[in-house]
């Protein structure tokens, strides 16, 4: 139950064996000179001694489905016939891929800090011009071009504290804000530290199933005890304590357990902890002398009636002694919320009460990858620092971003609601965050279909519905599940109309397959 999980490496497709040499479309003389020369020279480096670990790491957001789909959306440009006319790509939170308009403000900030000659342009208004220039000023010549400080602009790091301060209503030291490249990276430089271990297992850390896999593929390429505690999906996903007591305590013949990662809101699943949720998660932690990593990229996204998020730092500290004394790692993004600025790869990672020469090796570790982008740092001061009332930018900025949540909003529940509509699927309420993560009920025919081709029941069904829908969704084997359950996740991003479509084609598929294999 407590095992890391492990599925066989895709077969290598078409398009991969192309772009990395296996066969080239040039003239058969050429192609067979490089056979011919390929064959002579054997290679230092093969699948059998390099690092083991990159072989084992796995990313299904980013797997075999969405090569397939990339090699459709190719052969569709072809003029290749298919029943379908483009292929949406729901397997992945990426917000304007998908239709969402970027926030005017961070835009403007964004293209005066990359090109400053536009400040003496009259296109954009005095606050938008004052937070470019801020930044410039504390850039090295004045120029986002230069390098930061490994741990980020420091005026940018003041700004993280001091939205944090308005958040939880608690002081927040802008020395223990790290600026990284998204929240992956500053989640990968933290496990890292946790690397160690002093009883000869190797260090485990605590990920909840199903999960974000970047932390499955960080614990497989680091040769870190991936320990799986499964969420409560009768429960609405909760976090279940009695739960992670059985996963710690089956973990500790393998390894040796050193860190706990909480989602919230959640990713896959869409949920949201509420507070007594966390107050219980983080006893649990305390009592397990524990690392906390609260993964928290989602806290502006909340959906139904009655929840809130709460912030580990805020339940912790005001828990008091000794919960208030310890150890947390929490993580914010720009490519999530309303912002969807995925690509620009800005991020933060604030430390709570580490130790002192602990942060210091940390940073030292950081500094060997010189710095974030600073236009993805520019995008993090723009969601910290966003305009004020009264500043010019203010009405158009609340305005877009209501408008994207409430877009959200509206989407969550038509995407959960269309789900538990359909025979053969499940769908817990979306609470939060951009994600459905539904339950097939899948016919014991396609069960034995899907073993039959060594696929797993849901990659095969997810497969079929790409190849006859062209919609992309990655299957819930990619994020770990209680076995004998089959699910996918889809995102909430696609525009509502398009979201429209997505659901009814979606759905249409569903009933034939469940007609084809009843």
């Amino acid at each position: 139950m407590g095992c890391v999980l492990r599925t066989p490496l895709p077969r290598i497709s078409s398009s991969i064996r192309e772009c990395c040499g296996f066969s080239f479309s040039v003239g058969p003389l050429k192609t067979q000179r490089l056979v011919h020369i390929s064959a002579m020279t054997p290679k230092t480096l093969t699948l059998d001694n390099m690092n083991p670990n990159v072989i084992k790491m796995e990313y299904a957001v980013r797997g075999p489905l969405v090569i397939r789909a990339t090699e459709i959306e190719k052969e569709l440009e072809k003029g290749m016939k298919k029943p379908f006319s483009e292929v949406i790509k729901a397997n992945i939170g990426d917000c304007q891929a998908m239709g969402q308009k970027p926030i005017t403000f961070l835009r403007q900030v964004l293209t005066l800090c990359a090109y400053p000659d536009l400040l003496q342009s009259d296109i954009f208004s005095s606050d938008v011009k004052e937070r470019a220039q801020t930044v410039l000023s504390h850039c090295g010549g004045k120029s986002v071009g230069s390098y930061s400080d490994s741990a980020g602009v420091e005026v940018i790091r003041k700004h993280v504290a001091q939205y944090i301060e308005r958040r939880d209503g608690i002081p927040s030291d802008y020395q223990n804000c790290i600026l990284s490249s998204g929240a992956s990276e500053a989640v990968r430089s933290v496990i890292s530290i946790l690397n160690h271990s002093e009883s000869g297992k190797p260090p485990g850390v605590m990920i909840p199933i199903p999960q974000y896999p970047l932390y499955s593929a960080t614990l497989a390429e680091y040769d870190m005890y991936q320990v799986n505690y499964y969420l409560d999906e009768k429960n609405e996903w909760a976090l279940d304590i009695s739960e992670l007591k059985r996963a710690i305590k089956e973990s500790r013949s393998h390894c040796e357990p050193r860190g706990l990662v909480v989602i919230n809101p959640g990713n896959p699943t869409g949920s949201v902890l509420t507070r007594e949720n966390i107050e219980n998660v983080i006893k649990f932690a305390h009592e397990e002398k524990l690392f906390l990593m609260a993964d928290e990229v989602y806290q502006h996204n909340i959906y139904a009636e009655g929840m809130k998020f709460h912030s580990f730092k805020k339940v912790l500290t005001e828990m008091g002694p000794p919960y208030s004394k310890m150890e947390l790692a929490s993580f914010m993004s720009a490519s999530k919320g309303y912002m969807g600025e995925c690509g620009l790869r800005g991020g933060y990672c604030e430390l709570l009460n580490i130790d002192a020469d602990v942060k210091g090796m940390l940073l030292k570790s950081i500094s060997a990858k010189l710095c974030s982008s600073v236009l993805g740092q520019v995008a993090m001061d723009c969601v910290v620092n966003p305009p004020q009332s009264g500043e010019p930018s203010h009405e158009m900025y609340i305005k877009e971003k209501n408008e994207v949540l409430d877009s959200l909003k509206e989407r969550a529940v038509l995407v959960a609601n269309t789900f538990n509509s359909i025979d053969g699927i499940q769908c817990n309420k979306v609470a939060g965050a951009m994600y459905a993560f539904p339950q097939l009920l899948l016919p014991e025919k396609a069960i034995e279909k899907a073993k039959s081709l060594g696929q797993a029941p849901d990659f095969f069904y997810a497969m079929q519905l790409l190849e006859s829908k062209g919609i992309c969704v990655v299957p819930g084997s990619g994020f770990g599940q209680q076995p004998g359950t089959y699910h996918f996740r889809t995102t909430i991003l696609p525009q509502t109309e398009k979201l429209k479509t997505m659901l009814s084609h979606l759905k249409d598929f569903h009933e034939k397959f469940m007609e084809e294999y009843k």
